[in-house]
């Protein structure tokens, strides 16, 4: 049987691989808890006929997530609010958490940022999985079969979809310094309640989504255009007139960290297309901001 520290030292890349296909820490860690109960759950004999733990061990994690996807979606239509993706800064462990070469560490920090999180969660679970083992942690197809309970060609078919639906969502992105250079401009703009300079950096058809959980206020639907966009962040301070906004390294880009009293009430990522904000994600949720502490 592997030494228990071997098995064991899997235990962060599980992590950010159950992370990347649930889209929350807390969900993330619950299917990590339920691949090593199963694994301890095995025969001493059974463990030893394992010849790669680390494979098995992303295996039945990828079924965990698959099974937890599933009842997700049904949780979520019960969710008060718009429910988004639980959002980690930009050198959270998460966004490298699987054994890579520096050339593909640009793609592990893709795969944890908002925009892309978002995008995933409107692909079925079966999607998800197969592009995330795949795309994302090079599973080959085969395993992804066995764990999906698809042939090999139907998983390559589902991951083919998940990339396709992938690049027409990065389409148009900006680049990291033109993403940084409009979000320093809404800053700007947000913090002097200049109201057309953040129209002027605003996609006309802007979309605000805000997640508060049913915990704290945010908006219960999505705010869609820039002049609502507008008028929506520029009426904010007033609702929380000592909060502090400070800038943010996060996996889409530079975002923005609001405290109050010293503790995170927020965190604001952007999605950035052409020149202008085409996305605004609000993560007010006490539970999904925990990593902010």
């Amino acid at each position: 049987m592997p030494p228990i520290d071997d098995v064991e030292s899997e235990r962060r890349s599980l992590l950010g691989l159950c992370y990347r296909m649930l889209g929350t820490v807390a969900d993330a860690e619950d299917a990590v808890q339920e691949t090593y109960v199963r694994w301890y759950r095995l025969s001493d004999a059974e463990r030893a006929a394992i010849r790669n733990p680390g494979g098995w061990l992303t295996r039945v994690a990828g079924r965990v997530c698959l099974d937890m996807l599933g009842s997700a979606r049904a949780r979520r239509e019960r969710y008060v609010g718009e429910w988004l993706p639980e959002p980690v800064p930009g050198d959270s462990p998460l966004a490298a958490a699987a054994p890579v070469d520096p050339i593909d560490r640009v793609t592990l920090d893709d795969s944890v940022s908002m925009a892309l999180l978002v995008m995933l969660e409107s692909l079925t679970p079966a999607e998800r999985v197969a592009f995330v083992l795949h795309d994302v942690f090079a599973v080959p197809f085969g395993e992804i079969a066995d764990t999906v309970g698809r042939s090999p060609e139907a998983v390559r078919q589902l991951a083919s979809q998940a990339r396709r639906r992938v690049r027409e969502h990065r389409a148009g992105a900006a680049t990291r310094a033109q993403h940084d250079a409009v979000a320093r401009a809404f800053a700007s703009a947000a913090s002097t309640g200049d109201f057309d300079a953040l129209v002027s950096v605003l996609d006309p058809d802007v979309v605000l989504r805000s997640d508060g959980g049913g915990r704290v206020s945010a908006a219960r639907r999505p705010v869609q255009g820039a002049d609502r966009v507008a008028r929506f962040l520029l009426g904010l301070p007033r609702l929380e007139p000592d909060a502090v906004l400070s800038p943010v390294e996060t996996p889409d880009g530079l975002g923005f960290l609001v405290t109050l009293d010293g503790r995170p009430s927020a965190v604001f990522s952007l999605r950035v297309s052409g020149d202008g904000i085409s996305d605004v994600y609000v993560m007010r949720n006490p539970d999904k901001l925990t990593q902010w502490a």
